[in-house]
């Protein structure tokens, strides 16, 4: 795996992902939002401030493993599906019709100041 370059946050935060997979539910047609369980190992070198402070400069993502994914809107895990990149390609231009998302009339409302669905 790749090394992932930058300062990254220190304990209890967050740790890039070198995968960046997109997915479907086919039951209910979500494209955004899942519940994506992934165990990491990595090799990390911390460079602690004269104050004590944790700064992660290097990230090397030795391995990574999906464990299991699951659609937030309908709780189902057999439907999802992980796209291509050329679906997930199209999806990202908005060139390809049938893949609406559940979630984003909600989230326009919500964004307009209304209560989503």
């Amino acid at each position: 795996m790749g090394r992932i370059g930058g300062p990254h946050e220190g304990p209890g935060g967050s740790i890039a992902s070198v995968t960046a997979s997109r997915y479907r539910c086919t039951a209910c047609g979500n494209l955004t939002r899942f519940d994506v369980t992934v165990s990491q190992r990595s090799r990390a070198y911390h460079h602690y401030t004269v104050g004590g402070e944790l700064r992660i400069e290097e990230l090397e993502m030795l391995n990574e493993v999906v464990e299991d994914v699951s659609c937030r809107w309908c709780g189902t895990g057999s439907s999802v599906r992980e796209l291509s990149a050329e679906d997930a390609a199209a999806i990202d231009d908005g060139e390809v019709a049938g893949f609406a998302d559940p979630g984003d009339a909600g989230d326009q409302d919500a964004a307009a100041g209304g209560s989503p669905a």
